[in-house]
């Protein structure tokens, strides 16, 4: 049976078991090898493992965790679901002209993401003309030129979207942002509108940077790392061998969460005795379930116990030198916690004991050397740019920024999303970016900011927007309100995706549709002859080569790089003074234009073939915060809890640990003890009971916003689970649906996928699913 679009063939097949209280070990190698060796052949498999994250090889691209310095590098430097992503690229299964004969686009829009993926790599271009529902074969010459007319008929530049995934590397999206300025548009949304973009926000205004400030190196040095809103057994598992090396320093870890993550208890390190015959090592020191949206309270709550220490013994709690030296607004911070910060409003908002946070006070007051690293548990809330600022605000009061051992985490989870944002994919670059573009191709960029994500997807609703073009991903299911984003892409005259696989953003077109297939991380790219090789840059800003030795999945495929530079080269021919042929020849040349252009990028060609790069610098480790007073911000940040109604509870999406991004490996989330469905609701059991509810039933979601509107996700199964009273999760993107647009966070205009209150309703026996799964032989 085929797997519907709902994910699988229903909630009520799920098998529950016990949630696990370790993560890794023998299991997870031999989970990696299981589904590599059901992908591709045993060779394949050999030689991407020996390649992943070596100096010659190339970057994992399931996240963004940073490698090790080459010497101290493992020869399996890779995780179990950085194998299974890997392996996953470098499947022997094609998707040929055959396939889309057999499928129309209708039908696989009523399939699941999972059962997209597992079809294989994409081999050759392919179009759906308007009226059509199939896919037919296209040439190169003429795929690129229906976009490159669609392109030249729009009557604004600002018609079409250029989308970019943190997949892609920073040569082609560097040329991505070129071509889409050269046209005349700033439109370059990308997958950090949906995840990061808080934190970006809220570093720049406060540090003057929207990057961390830590190192590999850091990590393993602090005294205290705090982890808040992150699972990195799943989501980046290679973090948990840097925690390891904490707590083999003596250092110390606080998980601060809503779901008791395997990763955060114990660590088996598959790459050490220990971690194979031994109990590993175990993680957190301290566990604070949270509730969700309380974050913003804890740190306001703890910001108030340190300022009352230094009360009692002034002079050794808070780093005054450095809140004087180097920091503004510290009177008005310290003021409005003074006489804001109310106990019972914290506790109610986090769910926490007052003793536990005063425990977490104690152990910061133990500790010289302090770091918080956090991810889109923080930044996927109405308040998480003001979040954010609020742990710059405990990070400033100790002087626990510049420091080593210190320092200011955010960790992101694609391979290059923030290399992507280092090379101009932001729809509001600084002008000093597009002044220095400019100089370089002797053009004029647009200075008007251009759409982020949500805007994006209004503007092709409204019809705005008509062009769209997107470099990796998967929009349509990554994006929030999948039924008016879908009603968003359908609207626009063509819609084209540079992808490896196929995806559901490929079944929901625009009048015209292409598929343009290219080259996957692993694969070799040559050009006339010559080997060429990428760069990417990780969570910490280390640059680094990227370069595979497999064969390209067909012969048909283009790398990144050519398909920009080819379809810019249609579209714009002399208007701008860019040589596209050049840089298709030689990657290099891309990357000596670079230098020209982005600060820290000197002698970039140079830099980069030296064995792991280089970092790129960040003046916050320097002292120097290029913020327009000059200084470090301390911020006033309103108190705001996320509450919902009697018979309500607050619902966040996250991932299954057999996941890369919107790609389910399996119906499994093992560590969760989910086997064989994704519509599953985890709900406390006293919540369960509070709702006159049963483990196991199937219920609708419903999200309730404060307009009155509704969004409705069908047939989920309840699973009794120790996550924090009153709150729930589901997993993403089965859940996007209950987002509507207009839910974002304040200032960054990400979608509040953390933050969702939901009541649950019991479906009648017999009643049918939305989305009835297809057979299929």
């Amino acid at each position: 049976m085929r797997e519907s679009s709902n994910g699988d063939p229903g909630g009520e097949q799920a098998k529950v078991t016990p949630p696990k209280t370790w993560a890794a070990g023998v299991p997870a190698v031999a989970h990696a090898v299981q589904y590599s060796l059901a992908e591709t052949s045993a060779r394949r498999t050999a030689l991407n493992l020996l390649d992943i994250n070596q100096t010659k090889g190339f970057d994992c691209p399931g996240c963004a965790w940073p490698d090790p310095a080459p010497g101290r590098r493992h020869k399996n430097e890779y995780c179990e679901n950085g194998a299974k992503h890997a392996n996953d690229d470098a499947t022997t299964r094609r998707v040929t002209p055959d396939f889309f004969r057999r499928y129309p686009v209708s039908e696989l829009a009523r399939s699941s993401d999972r059962w997209l993926n597992q079809q294989g790599r994409l081999t050759q271009p392919m179009v759906k003309r308007p009226g059509a529902d199939h896919y037919e074969p296209i040439s190169w010459h003429d795929a690129l030129g229906l976009i490159a007319d669609e392109l030249r008929a729009m009557d604004s530049p600002d018609e079409a979207i250029f989308y970019t995934s943190g997949r892609a590397g920073n040569e082609p999206a560097f040329l991505l942002q070129l071509f889409a300025r050269a046209l005349g548009t700033n439109n370059l949304p990308d997958c950090s509108n949906m995840c990061h973009e808080s934190s970006g926000a809220a570093l720049y205004e406060t540090l003057g940077t929207g990057k961390g400030n830590v190192s590999l190196l850091d990590i393993h040095q602090a005294d205290l790392v705090l982890t808040v809103g992150q699972n990195p057994g799943s989501n980046h598992p290679r973090m948990l061998s840097a925690l390891e090396e904490t707590k083999r320093g003596g250092g110390q870890i606080v998980a601060v969460n809503p779901l008791p993550e395997a990763g955060l208890m114990r660590f088996k390190n598959p790459q050490k005795p220990r971690g194979v015959v031994g109990r590993g090592t175990n993680i957190a020191d301290q566990f604070l379930q949270i509730r969700l949206g309380g974050d913003l309270a804890l740190f306001q709550a703890l910001n108030l116990l340190l300022l009352e220490a230094e009360d009692a013994a002034p002079g050794t709690v808070l780093d005054r030198e450095f809140i004087d030296r180097h920091t503004s607004g510290f009177e008005e911070f310290a003021h409005h916690i003074r006489t804001t910060v109310s106990w019972p409003d914290v506790l109610a908002a986090t769910g926490l004991a007052r003793g536990q946070i005063e425990e977490l006070r104690d152990r910061v007051l133990a500790s010289e050397r302090i770091i918080v690293c956090w991810a889109m548990g923080l930044t996927q809330h109405k308040h998480g740019v003001p979040t954010i600022r609020e742990l710059v605000n405990f990070q400033l009061l100790r002087g626990n920024i510049g420091r080593p051992g210190s320092g200011v985490c955010p960790v992101r989870g694609h391979s290059n999303v923030q290399g992507d944002r280092t090379m101009g994919i932001w729809e509001r670059m600084p002008q000093g970016f597009l002044d220095a573009l400019g100089r370089e191709f002797s053009f004029t960029p647009p200075a008007h900011h251009g759409l982020d994500t949500v805007n994006s997807i209004r503007a092709m609703l409204e019809g705005r927007a008509k062009v769209f073009l997107g470099l990796a991903g998967n929009f349509v299911r990554a994006a929030p309100d999948s039924e008016l984003t879908e009603k968003a892409m359908r609207r626009c005259r063509l819609t084209a995706h540079i992808s490896t696989k196929l995806n559901r953003s490929h079944a929901v077109c625009g009048d015209t549709a292409l598929i343009l297939p290219t080259l996957g991380r692993s694969e070799r790219d040559c050009q006339n002859g010559e080997e060429q090789f990428i760069t990417v840059e990780d969570s910490m800003s280390q640059v680094h080569a990227s370069s595979g030795r497999l064969e390209p999945a067909s012969d048909h495929l283009l790398s990144e790089v050519a398909i920009i530079g080819r379809l810019a080269r249609r579209t714009l021919g002399d208007e701008a003074d860019v040589p596209w042929e050049d840089f298709e020849a030689d990657y290099g040349t891309i990357r000596d234009r670079i230098a020209r252009v982005v600060p820290g990028f000197e002698n970039f060609n140079s830099k980069v073939r030296k064995p792991g790069g280089f970092t790129l610098p960040n003046p916050v480790n320097e002292g120097v915060f290029p913020t327009p007073g000059g200084k470090a911000l301390f911020t006033v940040n309103g108190f705001e809890s996320l509450r919902a109604p009697r018979g309500h509870l607050v619902l966040q999406t996250l991932r299954s640990h057999d996941q890369w991004n919107t790609v389910p490996y399996t119906t499994n989330d093992r560590y969760r003890g989910i086997h064989g469905s994704r519509r599953i609701v985890l709900v406390h059991p006293a919540d369960l009971r509070a709702l006159g509810l049963e483990d196991g039933s199937q219920v609708d979601v419903v999200s309730v916003w404060q307009d009155g509107t509704e969004r409705r996700a069908e047939d989920f199964r309840l699973v009794s689970y120790p996550t924090t009273a009153g709150c729930a999760a589901a997993y993403y993107p089965e859940a996007n649906a209950l987002v509507p647009l207009d839910s974002v966070a304040e200032t960054s205009n990400t979608p509040t996928y953390k933050g969702i209150v939901v009541r649950l309703e019991p479906r009648p026996v017999g009643r049918a699913s939305g989305a009835a799964a297809v057979e299929r032989p």
